[in-house]
């Protein structure tokens, strides 16, 4: 299942509840929600436990709209639209965190 987050975590729960509830499968981080993905901020250490039973993508011109692109975790894997788009094919399922 492809888990689709576009909130950041410091203003809304919706990674929170996301990472919770997803035992596998794909995160792909868009709009606000790619601040998680970044070093150095409050959600790091939760996103980096989550690393070990989920992937984690972020929407790389998302980060960079953001002035973020030189500050992405390790082990998050940056994608352009065309990978977000073989993230929904690829994946069975999806489901957007609101």
């Amino acid at each position: 299942m492809l888990h689709i987050v576009n909130k950041s975590p410091l203003e809304n729960s919706s990674l929170e509840s996301c990472l919770m509830v997803a035992g596998s499968g794909d995160v792909l981080l868009i709009e606000d929600a790619v601040y998680a993905a970044t070093t150095g901020n409050i959600f790091e250490p939760k996103l980096r436990a989550a690393l070990g039973k989920v992937k984690v993508y972020v929407l790389q011109p998302d980060l960079d709209a953001r002035g973020m692109g030189d500050r992405l975790v390790a082990g998050v894997t940056s994608v352009d639209y065309s990978g977000f788009v073989d993230l929904t094919t690829t994946n069975n399922t999806c489901q957007s965190w609101l």
